[in-house]
C-alpha cells in the first residue's frame, strides 16, 4: 500500500542568509566550474575534469526537483560560488547546511563542502586543493572508515601561520547515512561561545567546544619539556631488583631435565617392532626420463605401511615423555623492592616559548565563497539545497521546505508490511523458513482440530495444548524478526505480555 504522492515546491529563503541554492532552475548560474590542475601530480590526472550536471535523482520521488550531481568517477572535481555577501565570525552564529544523497552507494569519496577565505587573491576559476579555506564540512569515506569532518584552519597569532583544527570523531554510527541511498541533510552550527554542532537528518550527531573538543588543540601548553634536560646517568629507574642476599638451595639441581620417560609405561600388546612406520611405495615407477646422472639415484616415494593399519604402533618402542617432578630449571635469586628506585625520569618543564592563549577561536578568518572540491570512486552523488545564514529558524524553514519534502516523498514511496518482508528475507534468506511456518503450520492444526472435533477444547494458554505451543512459536517469530529490523511490530503487546519475554509458553 503507498501513500499519496508529494508535491515538489521548491524552497524559497526566508530571514537574513548568505547563500541559498536549490538548483530548481536547471542551470549553474552563479556557479564556477574550475579550470585549474593539481601541484605536484602526474599530468593526466592533474585536471579538474571531473563533470558536473544540474538534474534530478535517478529515481526521484519529487518529480522537478534538481540538484548538482557530481557525474565522473576516479577523477577530480571542483566547483563554487560566491556568496551574497562575506561571512565575518563576530557575535552571530553560522549555520551551514546541505544535502547529499549517494544513489550508487559510496565506495571511496567525499561529499564535504569548503567554506573558501575571504581574500583578494580568490579565483574561482582557479579552485584547487590547496586554495585557502577556513571551514571544511561533510560526509567522507574510504574503506570501512566513515567520517563526518568538521575541519577549521586557526591562525597562530604569533607566527601567523594557518593549521587545521579536526574535531573530535562522533560516537553515533554513521554507516547508514553512506549505504541506504537516501537523501541526508547535514547541519553545522557554530556559535559565539565557541561551542559546536554538528546535526544529521536535524539530529545531534556531535557537539563540543572549539577550545577543548578540537585535534590538535588550538592553545598550545603553557610548559613544554626542557629539551636540552637529559637523564643523569646514576638515575635508577628500576622498580625492582635481584636479591643481593639470596644464595641457592644446596638440593637445587639445575642440570635435571625438564621431561624424563614414564617408568610406568608398558609397552601395548601386538607392537610391531620389526615392521618399521613407512615403506617404499610397492607400486611406484620410475619415469621414462628419469636420469641418474642429473636427477641421482631414484628412489620409490614412501607410504604408510599397510601392516601397521590393524597395530598400535610400528617401529622400536620407546616410553613416552612425562614431566620431571624435580625439575626445577636455572636458579635465579628472587626480586624484591630497588631501594635506591628513583622513578621514570622526566625532563624538566620549561615555559613554552611558542605559548599564546586564543579565547576565541570562533572568530576565524572570513568566508567569501562556498565550493566542492572532490575526489571521487563513486559516481552520480547528488548535493542540494545549500544554505548558509546566522538564523536557526531561518535555517530550519529551509530545511523543512527541501529535505522535509524529500523525507516525506521518500516515506510516502516505502513499501507496505509484505513487501518489507520480501526485501527483509532478500537479504536474510533464513527469514523465508519463518514464513513458510507462520503460514504451514496454522494449516494443519486447523485442519487437525476441524477432522478431530477437538479444536473447541483448547485453550489459548492451556498448559501442553498445540495452541499454546503454536502461539509461542509465532511470538518468537515476532520477536526474531524485530530484533533483525525485518519488519515493525506484527503483533501488539496485550494481555500484560511483551513480545521480548516468552517465559509463559
Amino acid at each position: 500500500m503507498y501513500c499519496k504522492e508529494v508535491t515538489y515546491k521548491a524552497p524559497e529563503p526566508r530571514g537574513e542568509h548568505f547563500f541559498a541554492e536549490s538548483f530548481d532552475k536547471g542551470t549553474l548560474d552563479g556557479w564556477v566550474v574550475s579550470q585549474a590542475k593539481k601541484d605536484d601530480i602526474d599530468e593526466e590526472i592533474a585536471k579538474y575534469d571531473g563533470k558536473w550536471e544540474v538534474e534530478e535523482m535517478k529515481d526521484t520521488k519529487l518529480p522537478g526537483d534538481k540538484g548538482l550531481v557530481l557525474k565522473s568517477r576516479a577523477k577530480h572535481h571542483a566547483i563554487s560560488a560566491l556568496l551574497l555577501r562575506p561571512f565575518t565570525f563576530d557575535t552571530k552564529p553560522l549555520i551551514v547546511q546541505y544535502e547529499v544523497n549517494f544513489q550508487n552507494g559510496i565506495d571511496c569519496g567525499g561529499a564535504y563542502v569548503k567554506l573558501l577565505s575571504q581574500s583578494p587573491d580568490l579565483s574561482l576559476a582557479q579552485f584547487v586543493d590547496k586554495t585557502p579555506y577556513t571551514i571544511m564540512f561533510g560526509p567522507d569515506k574510504c574503506g570501512e572508515d566513515y567520517k563526518l569532518h568538521f575541519i577549521f584552519r586557526h591562525k597562530n597569532p604569533k607566527t601567523g601561520e594557518y593549521e587545521e583544527k579536526h574535531a573530535k570523531k562522533p560516537e553515533s554510527d554513521l554507516r547508514t547515512y553512506y549505504t541506504d541511498k537516501k537523501t541526508h541533510l547535514y547541519t553545522l552550527v557554530l556559535n559565539p561561545d565557541n561551542s559546536f554542532e554538528i546535526l544529521v537528518d536535524q539530529t545531534v550527531v556531535n557537539s563540543g567546544s572549539l577550545l577543548s573538543d578540537m585535534t590538535p588543540s588550538v592553545n598550545p601548553p603553557a610548559e613544554i619539556e626542557d629539551p636540552d634536560d637529559h637523564k643523569p646517568e646514576d638515575w635508577d629507574e628500576r622498580p625492582k631488583i635481584q636479591d643481593p642476599d639470596a644464595v641457592k638451595p644446596d638440593d637445587w639441581d639445575e642440570d635435571a631435565p625438564a621431561k624424563i620417560p614414564d617408568e610406568d609405561a608398558v609397552k601395548p600388546d601386538g607392537w610391531l617392532d620389526d615392521e618399521p612406520e613407512y615403506i617404499a611405495d610397492p607400486d611406484a615407477i620410475k619415469p621414462e626420463d628419469w636420469d641418474e646422472d642429473m636427477d641421482g639415484e631414484w628412489e620409490a616415494p614412501q607410504v604408510p605401511n599397510p601392516a601397521c593399519e590393524s597395530a598400535p604402533g610400528c617401529g622400536k618402542w620407546e616410553r613416552p615423555m612425562i614431566d620431571n617432578p624435580n625439575y626445577k630449571g636455572k636458579w635465579k635469586p628472587p626480586m624484591i623492592d630497588n631501594p635506591n628506585y628513583q622513578g621514570v625520569w622526566k625532563p624538566r618543564k620549561i615555559p613554552n616559548p611558542d605559548f599564546f592563549e586564543d579565547l576565541h577561536p570562533f572568530r576565524m578568518t572570513p568566508v567569501s565563497a562556498v565550493g566542492l572540491e572532490l575526489w571521487s570512486m563513486s559516481s552520480d552523488i547528488f548535493f542540494d539545497n545549500f544554505f548558509i545564514t546566522y538564523d536557526r529558524n531561518t535555517a530550519e524553514l529551509w530545511a523543512d521546505e527541501g529535505w522535509g519534502l524529500k523525507k516525506a516523498a521518500e516515506g510516502a514511496a516505502e513499501p507496505g508490511l509484505m513487501n518489507q518482508m520480501i526485501s527483509a528475507a532478500e537479504e536474510k534468506p533464513w527469514l523465508w523458513v519463518v514464513y513458510v511456518l507462520t503460514v504451514a503450520l496454522p494449516l494443519v492444526l486447523i485442519i487437525v482440530f476441524c477432522c478431530t472435533g477437538k479444536a473447541s477444547q483448547v485453550l489459548p494458554h492451556q498448559t501442553g495444548s498445540s495452541t499454546s505451543l503454536w502461539t509461542c512459536f509465532v511470538h518468537w517469530c515476532a520477536v526474531m524478526l524485530e530484533q533483525e529490523g525485518a519488519v515493525p511490530k506484527l503483533f501488539p503487546q496485550s494481555g500484560g505480555m511483551k513480545l521480548s519475554k516468552i517465559s509463559w509458553c
